[in-house]
């Protein structure tokens, strides 16, 4: 597959342009062109709460003037943010899509590893404009589902803590649980970053030492499931994501393959993330391959 090669979405700019001349009046229409924070939040710059605080914080500029609220970008404008210029025009509006990637063991969930370890990004098949954004990360030694979209602001709503998007996740443990245990876990313990716990425990099985379990999550806190386990003395031997939110991973998708969710499954991920469905993202392609997808149609947690 293609390796995404793009390049920094932020260049170094010029930094004795003028920031200090009085700023002219707007006489641009109200259609014409698009919010800025709209834009960035699209290529995954990030979420539009944070975008409008950095306009707030001066750390935006147009065209060598500060960026104020409702400020749109057209073609040719110069947008900077911290002095650096950002390539706003690969962000432009096209049909968002979005990938179930199946994570195996051993790659990582970066754009470069200075280890040079296997990235997850040279997998996915390249984007002619803006970037493939992961919703969420899993670590090199868990496996299993990781959306990819190139829509900035659709990650950022499946990825922020107040939607409490449910993790499921099956786990290989080694040795038996005592039922106190699994209580207790249920309960909430006290891990080095705050109060944690699993939404539910189901076991599925197992022979011998190794014992399967099913647990679910509302948060992404970084190796959660994991130190939740240790934290009772019980070792995790296997990790693999298999839903996030309404995605279920797909039990024919091996391990470094894809698939491209389109029509109703779509509508239904923009649904639960609270968004409007675009009107042409029907005009998409079939992917070659299809999959046969399940999606459980779930509302975040409110």
């Amino acid at each position: 597959m293609a390796e995404n090669k793009a390049k920094s979405d932020i260049k170094p700019a010029d930094k004795s342009a003028a920031k200090s001349a009085p700023r002219p009046k707007k006489s641009e229409p109200v259609d014409g062109g698009e919010r800025i924070q709209k834009v960035l939040a699209r290529g995954g710059v990030g979420s539009r709460r944070e975008i409008e605080r950095w306009i707030d914080e001066g750390r935006l500029t147009l065209n060598d003037h500060p960026v104020q609220l409702g400020d749109r970008l057209k073609t040719g404008d110069r947008l900077l943010l911290n002095d650096r210029i950002i390539n706003w025009e690969k962000f432009a509006l096209q049909p968002t899509r979005v990938l179930l990637y199946h994570k195996p063991t051993g790659e990582v969930v970066t754009r470069r590893d200075p280890e040079g370890r296997p990235v997850i990004f040279s997998q996915l098949p390249k984007l002619l404009t803006a970037r493939w954004i992961a919703v969420g990360r899993l670590d090199i030694n868990t496996s299993g589902l990781l959306l990819v979209t190139n829509n900035g602001e659709l990650a950022n709503r499946l990825m922020h803590p107040s939607t409490q998007v449910e993790r499921e996740y099956a786990v290989r443990i080694l040795g038996d649980v005592s039922d106190a245990t699994l209580a207790l876990l249920k309960q909430g313990v006290e891990l080095e970053d705050g109060k944690a716990k699993f939404d539910e425990i189901r076991f599925y099985g197992g022979e011998g030492a190794n014992k399967w379990y099913h647990v679910i999550v509302s948060e992404g806190r970084n190796r959660l499931v994991r130190r939740l386990w240790e934290s009772q003395g019980v070792t995790v031997s296997r990790l693999i994501r298999v839903r996030y939110g309404p995605v279920v991973l797909p039990e024919r998708l091996k391990a470094k393959a894809h698939y491209e969710i389109n029509g109703k499954e779509l509508e239904l991920l923009f649904e639960f993330a609270g968004m409007t469905p675009e009107k042409f993202q029907d005009e998409k392609p079939e992917p070659a391959a299809p999959v046969p997808q399940r999606m459980r149609k779930r509302e975040p947690r409110k």
